[in-house]
């Protein structure tokens, strides 16, 4: 299925209220080092296309950029690791969001339920504990609570090393505008990971859109 390029991605997300952090986009070396100016040091610099679905396996993210030359020395290796079959390509520059806890979700169309928001654990912990639920699309604000208490890791959203619990509402709104999507039949999938807790906050850094 086609993708949206990440930029695309988090307007889509943010326009239906998940909360994801500051970014914007640059055609060029010079517009990504003001673009880090703006947003603030550090910053993230990432290539950008529709047809560029898997960033990190190719190497196409750089983290912790915390001066103007290391983000235009990351932007000038971006731009030349674009490949032709990348079609047109911009940079995406972001904050660097820190936090120790971090969550996947997201929506997904399954061929017997129909729509359906995802939960789970993130981060490097994610495919050794496996810790997800499903609920079915559209939710109520109930069923978003509901899904948030079926993660098995509820330690993990209470008080975590000094930071403070998961706030449940925000995460809530997070799986309602999930919800809020699957409501456009064009849009076969979305995929929040990470949502990194920042606060107790859910804040996206990273979306992919799948097209019907």
């Amino acid at each position: 299925m086609p993708t949206l390029s990440e930029a695309a991605s988090r307007r889509i997300v943010e326009d239906a209220g998940v909360a994801v952090s500051p970014w914007t986009t640059a055609a060029d070396i010079g517009s990504a080092e003001e673009a880090a100016a703006s947003l603030g040091l550090p910053v993230v610099a990432k290539l950008c296309g529709d047809a560029i679905a898997h960033k990190t396996e190719r190497g196409l993210v750089r983290l912790g950029l915390s001066s103007a030359d290391e983000v235009g020395a990351a932007a000038a290796d971006l731009l030349a690791a674009a490949r032709p079959e990348d079609g047109e390509v911009e940079l995406l520059i972001s904050s660097m969001v820190r936090g120790n806890r971090e969550l996947i979700a997201g929506l997904i169309r399954d061929e017997q339920f129909g729509p359906c928001v995802m939960l789970g654990l993130g981060g490097i912990l994610a495919e050794a504990v496996a810790d997800v639920a499903f609920r079915l699309a559209p939710l109520e604000r109930a069923d978003a609570f509901d899904l948030i208490d079926d993660l098995g890791a509820q330690s993990l959203l209470d008080e975590f090393r000094g930071e403070p619990a998961v706030d449940r509402e925000a995460l809530a709104d997070t799986l309602m505008a999930l919800s809020r999507i699957a409501e456009n039949t064009h849009i076969h999938s979305v995929d929040l990971n990470p949502l990194i807790v920042v606060d107790g906050r859910p804040v996206a850094v990273d979306a992919l859109v799948e097209t019907a």
